[in-house]
């Protein structure tokens, strides 16, 4: 099921057999995506909405020298780009990860949708509303932690997130990211998160190498991050107890 993991662990208990099945039957198509793509660039048209199926993507800010800021990073059964429904256009650029699948909405279909389920409506506008609730965290992330507590906090929530779907178990998952792509959603250097990810390792925290994550002491990686998960609006118990202390 292409919509199956929309809002899994965040009230997807909350929509009916029958919106779940007016979702997926809504698809308008299905796309696969290469590693690093530019799928949307800031200012263009956008005339469908687009739910991440499979893989990652990030939505990004490029300075005038060229330099990238990541503004979100986005995982199976986020819609990446949503609010681009009422305002068509983006402010900023969507890539991929690595390759993705994705599931495409014309926006004439989600605009009968709104019409005709309004239930349905509220949820998807409750997705945004998440986004929305994400963005805050990472404001106060990038404005009031370290260095260190940057990173860990951008793990300690990708496990949140990914666990929310069945991605991450016992804070392990896969992320398709380089360290230039860390450093980029974390403002700092790549060589800054290069030496985090080694006092991380050294001190039994996190390790992180070649795509994949394994967070070895949760409740010590989440006092350097201040996380508290209630900001991503969990509905799921079973995801809850995995944010408790490990090691």
């Amino acid at each position: 099921m292409l919509t199956g993991r929309f809002l899994l662990g965040r009230s997807r208990e909350a929509l009916s057999e029958d919106e779940c099945l007016v979702l997926e039957n809504a698809v308008s198509s299905v796309q696969e995506l290469p590693a690093r793509y530019t799928m949307m660039r800031r200012g263009e048209p956008v005339n469908t909405s687009t739910l991440l199926v499979e893989g990652f993507m990030c939505r990004y800010l490029d300075d005038r020298d060229g330099y990238r800021q990541l503004v979100s990073m986005h995982v199976p059964g986020d819609f990446v780009d949503l609010h681009g429904f009422p305002m068509k256009r983006l402010d900023h650029d969507l890539a991929t990860l690595g390759p993705c699948k994705i599931a495409l909405f014309d926006h004439k279909v989600l605009a009968e949708l709104v019409e005709r389920y309004p239930h349905l409506t509220r949820m998807m506008w409750f997705s945004t509303l998440l986004d929305a609730a994400i963005h805050r965290e990472w404001i106060f992330r990038m404005g009031r932690l370290g260095a260190e507590g940057r990173v860990a906090h951008l793990f300690c929530e990708l496990n949140a997130r990914l666990s929310m779907i069945g991605l991450a178990k016992d804070g392990r998952f896969s992320l398709p990211a380089t360290q230039s792509d860390i450093a980029e959603a974390c403002g700092i250097t790549g060589v800054h998160v290069n030496r985090v990810l080694r006092i991380m390792r050294e001190r039994d925290l996190l390790l992180f190498r070649s795509g994949e994550a394994q967070i070895r002491d949760m409740g010590r990686l989440r006092t350097m991050a201040e996380f508290d998960p209630a900001y991503l609006y969990g509905s799921r118990s079973e995801w809850l107890d995995s944010q408790g202390e490990q090691g």
